[in-house]
């Protein structure tokens, strides 16, 4: 697998991930929950997705090489990257307006 792939396939992943949360009321989009989701509980998936596919892109890279370490700045970077790939669902969860 070449690096660009790689690379599209982990922001594909983040970009799916981040929106999951917001578009169903299954935990995780596996388990059914009696009750519709809160915006806590979709921010404790949100973090958990963040962490799955930071766990992704980790493996990817221990493919293809050696490991780079990491400081906060990249962890604060591909947070707010993942918050902001967020903001679509976000908005169809709690801002668009429903006709019916």
């Amino acid at each position: 697998m070449n690096h660009t792939f790689s690379i599209w396939l982990v922001l594909l992943a983040a970009l799916v991930a981040a929106n999951l949360p917001f578009l169903n009321d299954r935990w995780l989009a596996v388990v059914a929950r009696p009750a519709p989701k809160t915006l806590g509980i979709r921010l404790v998936e949100l973090l958990l997705l963040y962490l799955l596919v930071g766990a992704l892109g980790l493996a990817l890279e221990q493919s293809a090489g050696q490991i780079a370490p990491q400081g906060w700045e990249f962890y604060a970077t591909t947070g707010a990257l993942f918050l902001t790939l967020a903001f679509p669902g976000f908005v169809y969860r709690y801002l668009f307006k429903r006709r019916g």
